[in-house]
């Protein structure tokens, strides 16, 4: 508001007023108290932050890397299995007795894996990694966009207390005045009080927004998972307005590369082959065998088969569950396909209404405020109007610069939300 701040400047005031003008209240400070200098942090720092230090990406890497080792698992064979059994053999009194000595036994088994078995089990841990990559991409696309959106609202309040300070540093020139107006007579005492009712509502914004900022700033902390003793100062600006594709393209793209989406999908196929996993087990695996014992009399080997009979258990419950689950992912995936849906025609209207609002405020109503503002100031100085004419300017344009800045920072928020969902790259770029 120069023009409004000229205006005041501009009055000429007699000598008496610095004499009796009340001592100026200390400028408050868009950052929190620290205990240390801060230092700037642009978004690209505070992404680099949480790449580095976001537990939430950690443990997504985490299960990704659980997820490919067992892959290694699924490929394993079966081990085979070896016996040693060793003893004393005794003669008895009897016709035709043996030998007395050392007894020796030896085994081998081992288990033949069924091809279809093996591939299903194998397709379903590949399925399992797949999905989780796509779970570590959707979990990356979420820590972004949360620092950015806490990065913009720290920028937003920062942005109020600037706006609070110069509503403050105004109330407090034209209070000076109207009480140097108070004492020579020119004014009535209800003026002042006016006045000074004010300014204490002046310097209460100031506070308020202080407090929302270093909350802002402590949600940010979390999001980048900042070190303690490191003092945030982040330093940006919003995007300017972009045109946007067609919703139903953006639908489209959404749903085709989206990974929440990717996720969903490759688990229903995970539980297909999850299905078929279990009906290949209804095959037996068959078990070879080879041993060779030797007597103090006599020695032999022996080899064989053994295979399972499926007669009780012929996998029935296992199988339900598989194509219950089946129908569970099904519809976990058509759930997320309209949550997604939701979330995107939610932004673009947030986008395009907010956009909207701007435009039409930093084209109309901003400056009809201003012009209001110095009008009722230059007629409050010729005695024209009175001081509740003054501050109800003032309040009006207090008001407009808070519904633009609200506006503004509408629009960037969803703007973050749609490079989230993947309609527009980061940037903003179509």
């Amino acid at each position: 508001m120069p023009c409004a701040a000229q205006a005041l400047q501009s009055a000429d005031l007699p000598a008496a007023v610095a004499a009796a003008s009340l001592p100026a209240v200390p400028e408050a400070t868009t950052d929190p108290p620290a205990d240390g200098p801060s230092t700037p942090l642009t978004l690209e720092e505070a992404l680099a932050l949480a790449e580095k230090n976001s537990p939430r990406l950690h443990a997504a890497a985490a299960r990704s890397s659980r997820a490919a080792a067992a892959t290694q698992t699924a490929k394993a064979y079966t081990n085979p299995q070896v016996e040693y059994f060793a003893g004393h053999q005794s003669s008895r009194d009897v016709a035709v007795p043996g030998l007395p000595g050392l007894l020796q036994h030896y085994a081998a088994y081992q288990t033949m894996e069924i091809p279809a078995e093996r591939n299903a089990r194998q397709r379903i841990a590949s399925l399992a990694r797949t999905s989780s990559d796509f779970s570590l991409a959707g979990e990356q696309l979420t820590v972004i966009a949360n620092v950015k959106h806490a990065f913009y609202d720290v920028l937003r309040r920062k942005e109020e207390i600037v706006q609070a300070q110069e509503n403050l540093s105004l109330v407090e020139d034209l209070r000076r005045r109207v009480e140097v107006e108070v004492r020579v007579g020119e004014k009535g005492r209800l003026e002042l009080t006016r006045a000074e009712a004010e300014l204490a509502r002046a310097r209460f914004m100031v506070r308020s927004a202080q407090i929302h900022l270093a909350d802002s700033i402590a949600v940010l902390r979390v999001a980048i998972a900042a070190p303690p003793e490191r003092n945030l100062d982040p330093q940006g600006s919003v995007n300017p307005a972009i045109q946007l594709q067609p919703l139903p393209e953006l639908r489209e793209a959404v749903l085709r590369t989206h990974p929440a989406m990717e996720q969903v999908r490759t688990d229903v196929l995970g539980a297909e082959a999850t299905l078929q996993h279990q009906k290949a087990l209804r095959m037996p695996q068959p078990v070879f065998y080879g041993e060779y014992e030797r007597e103090p009399d006599v020695a032999y080997w022996r080899a064989g088969v053994t295979i399972p009979l499926p007669i009780w258990n012929r996998r029935r419950g296992q199988i339900q569950e598989a194509t219950a689950a089946i129908r569970e992912s099904t519809a976990t995936r058509d759930q997320r396909q309209l949550e997604i849906l939701s979330a995107l025609e939610r932004a673009y209207e947030q986008y395009q209404l907010a956009d909207q609002q701007v435009t039409s405020l930093q084209a109309g109503s901003l400056h009809e405020a201003e012009s209001a503002v110095d009008a009722a100031q230059s007629a409050y100085h010729f005695g024209e109007r009175g001081i509740v004419e003054v501050l109800d300017a003032q309040r009006v344009l207090q008001s407009v610069r808070g519904d633009l800045l609200d506006a503004q920072y509408a629009r960037q928020s969803a703007l973050i939300d749609l490079e989230e969902l993947g309609a527009i790259t980061p940037g903003g770029r179509p």
